[in-house]
């Protein structure tokens, strides 16, 4: 279940309540001898965390995708030839 924050326009209260998607949204300051209207806050939710060291495109790649990709670049980049001198 989220939490909601919610604003009062008459006091200027802003709280933060629990409750279900389901639930009717407040209409009513709760605040003692206010009785304001209170509208509900948009975008004030929970942000999303990644932890670790990093989340990338190629991290879930499947193992054939793996394979060719390891054999492509093998295949693009030839051994370096020795370089053998005449002085010997």
């Amino acid at each position: 279940m989220p939490n909601y924050d919610y604003k009062c326009y008459k006091c200027e209260h802003i709280f933060e309540i629990f409750q279900s998607m389901n639930d009717e949204k407040l209409t009513d300051c709760p605040q003692e001898d206010c009785g304001g209207e209170v509208k509900r806050l948009l975008g004030t939710g929970a942000g999303l965390i990644f932890k670790g060291t990093g989340f990338y495109q190629t991290d879930y790649r499947s193992d054939s995708y793996k394979a060719g990709e390891k054999k492509a670049t093998s295949d693009s980049h030839p051994p370096a030839k020795e370089n053998k001198s005449k002085d010997s």
